[in-house]
């Protein structure tokens, strides 16, 4: 079983339990001042990730079979984070403006460095996309997966919308179900999906807490008053249950939401929304949105269309009928797909957000996923 330690806390009382380093992954950890315990253990296959190292503790390690990822130089983020990002944590330094903001810093960076990019920015990127890929499964590794359900919508929704509010109660009704919800990590509908399942109050304090948010400018007019009135809100209300976000820099004019407790922030958005509709087996309720909705849909129905007899099929319910077919036709395509296929059974075509929470039941029960991801 693979071993990670992630502070020096845990590479502590790993090598006080007796455990040597032989195999084992060390990541972002500050060993500067371990010199000692690294010469007197067995290292061979051990792998360490942006650990900071003496130099002669590096070397020796290395020609004792360990195997070293060095620190990469001038970046705003760490590449081998052990852990998913806080609203907190991207939103640092707010009191001086969303572009004094760590979020801010980094997709400056990526402006700058990734289109195109070089080698060395490109490595960076990739090893911290993994490491976000890794962090996730571990914040999700004691969860069934069939309670993990995704609110797919798009970022153009006002605070206070009539689709807002139907957002921000599905998710709340959903996380009181014992539902953990995961949402694509932006303003809009995202926000609203994350506020509603990170809310521990009731139905009218969810209203009261919209309601505060809807007197403040849009994140599109000021992304810093945007963000103030949540952070504001999300200490004033208790927005602490579990709700994922999984945005992405490549869209950097977007901001990730605050009320999406744990957020797994991506560079490369092809593999964002692979993990972010990978995770999601208790099911996908898609919400009025444009191409980044439409191209969610279908990303996830690919695999439901070739599913075998024992693969799981996630269920897919789109929420706006007239939405759907008319304004953007997407349901009548679909429900051409699934015709004759397993997934026939599995997506529905609803208007409120009673008819969403039984279509996620049912579908669960027409084609059940296996216990665990």
């Amino acid at each position: 079983m693979r071993i990670d330690l992630e502070s020096l806390d845990a590479f502590d009382a790993h090598l006080a339990s007796g455990g040597s380093l032989a195999g084992v992954f060390v990541q972002s950890v500050d060993l500067s001042g371990r010199s000692t315990a690294l010469q007197s253990t067995e290292v061979k296959g051990a792998v360490f990730l942006g650990c900071a190292l003496r130099p002669t503790d590096a070397s020796q390690l290395a020609r004792r079979g360990a195997l070293i990822f060095p620190r990469l130089p001038d970046l705003p983020f760490d590449p081998y984070r052990p852990e998913l990002y806080t609203p907190d944590e991207l939103y640092d330094h707010l009191a001086d403006g969303y572009p004094a903001t760590t979020d801010a810093a980094i997709f400056a960076w990526q402006s700058a460095q990734l289109r195109p990019g070089g080698l060395a920015a490109d490595l960076a990127a990739a090893l911290h996309d993994h490491a976000i890929t890794e962090a996730l499964q571990q914040t999700l590794a004691d969860v069934e997966l069939s309670r993990v359900v995704g609110i797919m919508g798009g970022h153009a929704e006002h605070r206070g919308s009539g689709p807002y509010r139907a957002s921000a109660e599905l998710a709340h009704r959903l996380a009181d179900q014992g539902h953990i919800v995961l949402s694509g990590g932006g303003p809009g509908a995202m926000e609203a999906a994350n506020l509603g399942a990170s809310f521990d109050g009731t139905d009218a304090e969810l209203q009261a807490a919209i309601d505060d948010l809807a007197t403040g400018a849009p994140w599109s007019v000021d992304i810093t008053g945007w963000a103030r009135s949540a952070q504001a809100v999300a200490h004033r209300y208790r927005c602490t249950r579990l709700s994922l976000g999984i945005p992405t820099w490549f869209y950097g004019h977007e901001p990730p939401n605050l009320f999406a407790t744990r957020i797994a922030k991506f560079f490369t958005n092809a593999l964002r929304e692979d993990v972010l509709l990978r995770m999601c087996r208790g099911g996908l309720v898609y919400l009025p949105g444009a191409a980044g909705t439409v191209q969610e849909v279908f990303q996830a129905v690919t695999p439901n269309y070739y599913a075998a007899a024992s693969d799981p099929v996630a269920p897919l319910v789109l929420v706006g009928s007239e939405y759907w077919t008319e304004v953007l036709p997407v349901w009548p395509l679909l429900h051409s797909l699934a015709a004759g296929r397993r997934m026939a059974d599995a997506i529905r075509l609803v208007d409120s957000t009673d008819e969403a929470i039984e279509a996620l039941s049912a579908g669960r029960r027409a084609a059940p996923p296996p216990a665990h991801g």
